[in-house]
């Protein structure tokens, strides 16, 4: 597109803060709103695979991710008891490091500083309360009381996004899985060098993940009913309780968690909008349009390859339909096969029941998976 366009970007988290950045080089005017009062983020850590690190790189960030996390190129298999099973080398997308993990604060941190450095605003403590479609421009009230023409909006706002329930309702409301994610930051033990997953035909899985070259996070997957919720006081224990039956670094990281305070727990629910992610010139993109599990440890890192490929789009096409319509066919697929076999491989984990098509895509596996996710976005 030869006219900058003007973008609102409604969420300031890890893909609206992507988009505005890349937006920004591209020459295009966007502001961020963002409800919370700045930019936190739960004090664990991430993956940054390949891919997402690709990314990284072409907004310009990837040294300060790198500097700021622990990179690392080998994934571990343990059975429970801590032996190792095997060694996975991790593969790389077009020279970007293998992988690496980072704290979400610290990764909060890269990107903002990165969207002020790019000249965009962000607004805190505000959402959108009103929004009409003419079909030139989205006219845009917010809930300190202003408005403004945008020529697109695009929603990088959450599982639980506003935007996307304004667009369709409850049509595509997050399906829990019957899983729970447990993670905790602990001090990262020498041996811990990448990845190590422990994990048996039980309906319990652990992870340790390396994020500085002092910390790593503890994280367990565990069976959960719907309403259940930790203890506020004891969650220490309740986590205990449900990695008992491990051994090895696992049990050593365990020990070292001796009171509720940091651990957090979240739900595992997944969204699947089966409609175009646009309606008019208003965009879901990210966890709003595409949630999964995080057995690929891959969210984040779509957000993020959506973030790039619309910035991409809006560029390289003649108008904004016609850019929306070639970053959902470029998007959808990909996105789609993160989520089913991050699914499929959720339920072979911890031993749940597959359907055929998923036992298609188990083919595939994480080792199949990573070199799939290493090809262009």
């Amino acid at each position: 597109m030869t006219t900058p366009l003007r973008v609102l970007v409604h969420g300031g988290g890890i893909g609206g803060l992507t988009l505005a950045v890349a937006l920004a080089r591209s020459g295009h005017t966007a502001e961020v709103v963002e409800l919370r009062d700045e930019l936190d983020a739960l004090g664990v850590g991430i993956i940054q695979p390949s891919n997402a690190l690709h990314v990284m790189r072409e907004i310009g960030v990837l040294d300060a991710c790198v500097a700021a996390g622990f990179p690392w190129e080998v994934l571990t298999i343990c059975d429970p008891a801590g032996t190792t099973l095997a060694k996975i080398p991790q593969t790389r997308m077009d020279g970007a490091p293998a992988s690496s993990g980072i704290p979400r604060p610290a990764l909060a941190k890269v990107l903002g500083d990165a969207t002020a450095a790019a000249g965009v605003p962000i607004r805190f403590g505000t959402t959108i309360s009103e929004l009409s479609d003419d079909g030139s421009g989205v006219e845009v009230t917010l809930s300190d009381g202003s408005s403004a023409r945008w020529d697109l909006v695009v929603g990088f706002d959450g599982i639980g996004s506003p935007l996307r329930s304004r667009l369709y309702g409850d049509r595509f409301t997050p399906e829990y899985t019957g899983f729970a994610n447990w993670r905790v930051t602990v001090p990262r033990l020498p041996e811990v060098q990448g990845v190590v997953v422990s994990a048996g035909r039980t309906s319990t899985k652990a992870l340790l993940t390396p994020i500085t070259d002092e910390l790593m996070y503890l994280a367990a997957v565990t069976a959960e009913e719907p309403d259940f919720r930790p203890d506020p006081a004891r969650a220490h224990e309740q986590l205990g309780e449900r990695l008992a039956a491990f051994g090895g670094p696992v049990a050593e990281a365990l020990a070292t968690v001796t009171t509720a305070e940091g651990v957090v727990y979240s739900r595992i629910s997944q969204v699947t909008v089966d409609a175009p992610w646009h309606v008019g010139r208003v965009v879901i993109a990210g966890d709003a349009a595409h949630a999964s599990t995080p057995n690929l440890a891959q969210g984040a890192a779509m957000a993020v390859e959506d973030a790039l490929v619309l910035a991409r789009s809006l560029d390289a096409e003649d108008d904004v339909t016609a850019a929306l319509a070639a970053w959902e066919d470029r998007r959808r697929p990909r996105a789609m096969f993160v989520q089913n076999l991050s699914r499929a491989l959720l339920k072979e984990e911890t031993g749940s029941a597959t359907t055929p098509e998923e036992d298609e895509l188990l083919k595939v596996g994480m080792p199949g998976a990573a070199h799939v996710l290493v090809k262009p976005y």
